[in-house]
């Protein structure tokens, strides 16, 4: 298994680890519940290192980024992020992920751990095709750089008192090149907890001092470690896809509600346009949708989804007892007629067919 670079440090401070994308990474530190409620109270600390960074440099890359991804790069300027996917040429996702506009000619993506090199042969087949012509150069950072996310309502404070500069105005979705105690780091406010925060990428070579400085920073605001378990609680809550679970190479991005990321401007030729243009114009089958357990229990992935009456129309992609609500979620793929807030739908648990209803997102 892979490591990242504070491996040693979640081992040191009694996490209980697992493997995850290829690397050995904390699932849990005090408990998931605690660290569930920590970030949406307090401030909580979750290392991403593995997530993978692709650069996109050169006159040409504004017309590349347009062709693989499904979002409107246009709209970008400088310091701004936006999420966004690559479609794969068959009506599905190779990943989803954020692109960061630093300039006319140099963007970064930041892809899913489990998929960089799946995504980083996708866009150098892509980039094969307009490199010579465009002037388009791709880089694949993933291994020189880490990254952590410090989520949660007091994060910003934190980062504030590692610098001069003014970070507590910075809005959603924007980034900024600076300093942290003398480092050079991009911090981003993107967040896939919905509790606020910030992620702080940096090189390798800076790890063990921001290691450090963070937790000085974050000691009197209650900073605490926390895993990946929690991360998965934070994300279902605020209805966040997961690559893998709610979408994947066979999931379209109009199906799992992702249509806001799906921009048919003039000029854009970009990869499955036709195909999406026309599951638009003609409506999808199956539809991603929110459900809250009325009956007690807990849902979990490939749990069956019937109707009213327990016959089966779709499976579960991601379930929880959400530790905010006290109730069983889940997010799960129903056919289009079953996908209206407010439909009585149930999850079968252990041979139980629990009553639930679909509702609108997110769950908190």
């Amino acid at each position: 298994m892979k490591e990242t670079v504070f491996t040693k440090y979640h081992i040191e401070n009694g996490a209980k680890m697992a493997e995850f994308a290829g690397f050995n990474m904390p699932i849990e530190f005090s408990g998931i519940n605690d660290e569930h409620m920590t970030v949406r109270q307090g401030a909580g600390v979750f290392d991403v290192s593995h997530m993978g960074e692709i650069w996109v440099k050169g006159e040409g890359c504004i017309e590349f980024l347009q062709h693989i991804t499904s979002n409107d790069i246009s709209k970008l300027y400088d310091g701004k992020a936006q999420y966004s996917c690559f479609p794969n040429g068959k009506g599905g996702i190779v990943d989803d992920i954020i692109v960061y506009r630093f300039s006319e000619l140099k963007y970064m993506i930041c892809v899913n751990a489990a998929n960089i090199d799946k995504d980083w042969q996708h866009v150098l087949r892509e980039g094969a095709k307009f490199g010579m012509k465009e002037n388009v150069n791709l880089e694949n950072a993933s291994n020189r750089m880490s990254q952590l996310a410090v989520q949660g309502p007091k994060a910003m404070q934190i980062i504030q008192d590692m610098t001069d500069e003014d970070v507590l105005s910075m809005e959603y979705y924007t980034f900024r090149q600076m300093k942290l105690k003398g480092m050079d780091v991009i911090l981003s406010i993107t967040g896939y907890t919905g509790a606020g925060g910030c992620e702080i990428y940096f090189h390798n070579s800076d790890s063990d001092k921001m290691w450090a400085e963070l937790w000085k920073a974050g000691e009197k605001y209650g900073l605490k470690n926390i895993g990946l378990g929690a991360r998965d609680t934070l994300r279902l809550e605020k209805g966040f896809c997961l690559y893998g679970d709610e979408i994947d190479d066979t999931t379209s991005p109009l199906e799992a509600g992702l249509g806001w990321i799906t921009k048919f401007v003039d000029g854009k030729d970009f990869i499955d346009r036709e195909f999406l243009e026309r599951q638009k114009a003609e409506g999808v089958t199956k539809k991603l949708v929110g459900i809250k357990l009325i009956d007690r229990g807990v849902p979990r992935h490939e749990y069956e989804i019937g109707d009213e009456n327990g016959n089966p129309i779709g499976k579960v992609t991601s379930g929880t007892m959400s530790p905010c609500l006290k109730v069983g979620i889940a997010l799960g793929y129903v056919p289009q007629s079953y996908s209206k807030v407010g439909t009585a739908v149930t999850i079968i648990v252990r041979g139980r067919a629990l009553k639930g209803e679909v509702v609108k997102l997110p769950f908190v």
